[in-house]
């Protein structure tokens, strides 16, 4: 993932310290129900699309930009499935990051699947009894999205 501005400038101050960040996930499905998923550049591993919001940009509107800023899909959002604070994460130059995940469940509305930046190697579609190895993280969210439950919070039992 490409590193925002803004993050490079605070990191000018703070260091390799615990930096909390927003962060959102997209599951994007098509109309045939196939999901849209990107190989990323940064660890070879196939996921979900996702990003950080610059700042002042609101969650929905990231999810619609970094979808396709990766995958040249234009997508509408259609509802919060999951609200979750990550685990920290150190990166090889010693940063630490921890992300609160808003995933949304997104609709494509047009454009063709497509490497559109460098934070993907490939992009495609794949049916969800066809999907390539997934880190739980994607699988989960996925599986989140299919549901017409109500959004999921950690640390909250669902009512049911």
């Amino acid at each position: 993932m490409a590193t925002p501005d803004f993050i490079r400038d605070l990191r000018a101050d703070i260091g390799h310290q615990l930096l909390w960040l927003p962060g959102v996930s997209a599951v994007v499905f098509d109309s045939r129900g196939r999901v849209l998923l990107g190989r990323r550049a940064d660890n070879g591993m196939w996921s979900i699309i996702g990003g950080i919001p610059e700042p002042g940009e609101q969650p929905a509107e990231t999810a619609v930009r970094e979808v396709f800023e990766e995958t040249a899909v234009h997508v509408v959002p259609e509802r919060v499935i999951l609200v979750e604070a990550l685990q920290p994460v150190r990166y090889p130059n010693g940063d630490v990051c921890q992300f609160m995940d808003i995933s949304l469940r997104c609709r494509a509305v047009g454009g063709e699947a497509a490497v559109n930046d460098d934070e993907s190697l490939e992009v495609g579609w794949f049916p969800l009894d066809a999907l390539p190895e997934l880190e739980e993280f994607a699988v989960a969210r996925i599986k989140m999205a299919m549901d017409d439950g109500p959004a999921w919070f950690a640390g909250i039992e669902r009512a049911g």
